[in-house]
């Protein structure tokens, strides 16, 4: 957790947003005793990538069996 007073977070701003933007918790102080947190307001939704549930679904050998419920409507 990064807490810094008002002063220190003027001259640490940009570092002090990437730290929020990162998932850490930033709170600046006024002189007076009043917090503030940065907070990110809308993060990016995750993107599946390529490949990424390769080995999560098997199929049977017999996939590509006829059924025997539907021989009636085989040619």
């Amino acid at each position: 957790m990064h807490q810094v007073n008002l002063k220190e977070a003027a001259t640490q701003l940009a570092a002090l947003i990437d730290a929020a933007a990162s998932g850490e918790k930033v709170v600046i102080t006024r002189s007076d005793g009043a917090s503030f947190q940065i907070v990110p307001l809308n993060t990016p939704k995750p993107y599946p990538k390529f490949g990424s549930g390769k080995g999560l679904v098997s199929m049977s050998d017999d996939f590509d069996a006829p059924l025997e419920a539907f021989e009636d409507y085989a040619p």
